[in-house]
């Protein structure tokens, strides 16, 4: 494992939370996070404690952090400094351990009845804590593939991961090496 679980669980869903975003996944991708209902797939996928009311205000408030998360595949590491700063400032994180759930010790930087976005920001900006610290954020990654602008953190061990899950990236630009390959030895 390259980053601890809860660390690793707030890049995922740093990541899903970005990939929402209208645009992502090829210019002409749909915002994907407008219903209550994708609201609720995305805290079935990336689950939080505390406070959660299923509102239009949250579901709205969440909407509103995807921008400054995704800031943070904008810039190298140094530049995510003062993104995550300024994230951390703006949710008055105050970080203590915690123990619930079957997890073992964690670290929760904000009261469990702060509003749901400002705990999704704060959390994500102290994964990117974890990932700077490591000097880790190689691992921040936009997806390789020609049409798409997915985001995502690769966990592999040998750093090799190129394509985003979002819209099966990797096995569409496979099949089209592969395509090529076949039409160029053809001719």
């Amino acid at each position: 494992m390259v980053f601890i679980h809860d660390t690793e669980s707030n890049l995922r869903a740093a990541a899903y939370l970005v990939n929402t975003l209208p645009g992502v996944g090829g210019v002409d991708a749909a915002d994907t996070l407008t219903t209550l209902e994708q609201f609720d797939e995305y805290l079935r996928i990336n689950p939080y404690t505390g406070v959660i009311r299923r509102d239009d205000a949250e579901l709205s408030a969440l909407r509103g952090v995807r921008r400054p998360l995704q800031g943070l595949w904008d810039v190298d590491r140094d530049g995510a400094v003062p993104l995550v700063n300024e994230m951390l400032r703006r949710g008055h994180a105050l970080p203590r351990l915690m123990k619930h759930d079957g997890m073992d010790w964690h670290i929760h930087a904000t009261s469990d009845d702060a509003p749901l976005a400002t705990r999704v920001l704060v959390e994500a900006a102290m994964a990117f804590v974890d990932v700077i610290r490591a000097d880790e954020y190689d691992r921040v990654r936009r997806c390789a593939a020609d049409d798409c602008d997915g985001v995502y953190v690769d966990f592999s061990k040998n750093k090799s991961k190129r394509y985003c899950d979002t819209g099966n990236c990797g096995n569409r630009m496979n099949v089209n090496a592969y395509r090529q390959r076949k039409a160029q030895e053809s001719e």
